[in-house]
């Protein structure tokens, strides 16, 4: 059965699929990011926080996509005045005790990369976050409409809209093999006005201008 995917963000390097261009064998799809991505996060976290000298990285260590995100992220501190160190989102009770002992410092910050587990324990990070007074940058909307501050990454409807649109040319004939894997092509930058406020932020007028979606 023909597979169509959207997931990791180096399926050469994990061995999904030959080349993005010619994938091969049975195996085609979209990407969710690339790891380019996430220098993005840092950039926004200090955009819309300045004071942030400091971010704490909630990212999954065990899979690739984990290490290349926060690898990226690491490489563009510098370049930001922002010092980076990582969290494992693996268990709750170890995302709750490095959230709360890295918020005892000021300056702080939180970038939540893109994960399964984070999503499985968003409503521990949400409330982390709100309750240490943390900016938080998250790659997902479904973190900012839950009361995250605010996401940049692929528009996920957008993803499955063009999975779906593979799915129909493999079933009239065509070949995965011959369908190239696509990275996304549509990003949204989302920012929750009500979380902001919370955090005594004021949000630039530049970045709300560049939002695709604010919620109030």
């Amino acid at each position: 059965m023909p597979i169509v995917f959207a997931g990791t963000a180096d399926p050469v390097g994990a061995g999904l699929v030959a080349s993005l261009a010619r994938p091969g064998g049975n195996v085609t799809g979209f990407m969710q990011f690339e790891y380019s991505l996430s220098a993005k996060w840092l950039e926004l976290l200090k955009q819309i926080a300045p004071s942030v000298t400091r971010a704490a990285v909630l990212r999954d260590p065990v899979v690739t996509a984990g290490i290349g995100q926060f690898a990226v992220i690491q490489s563009a501190a510098p370049s930001v005045g922002i010092d980076v160190s990582p969290v494992n989102v693996r268990i709750a009770q170890e995302i709750e005790q490095a959230v709360t002992a890295f918020a005892h410092s000021p300056n702080g910050g939180l970038i939540v990369t893109a994960s399964g587990l984070a999503a499985v324990h968003r409503d521990l990070i949400i409330t982390l976050a709100a309750r240490h007074k943390l900016p938080a940058v998250y790659a997902r909307r479904l973190f900012v409409a839950e009361g995250g501050l605010m996401c940049y990454g692929a528009d996920r409807v957008e993803l499955f809209r063009q999975a779906a649109q593979y799915v129909d040319r493999i079933l009239k004939g065509e070949k995965p093999a011959d369908l190239p894997v696509q990275a996304p092509t549509k990003y949204e930058l989302v920012i929750n006005l009500k979380t902001a406020k919370a955090l005594g932020l004021s949000v630039p007028a530049s970045l709300l201008a560049r939002a695709d979606e604010v919620i109030e």
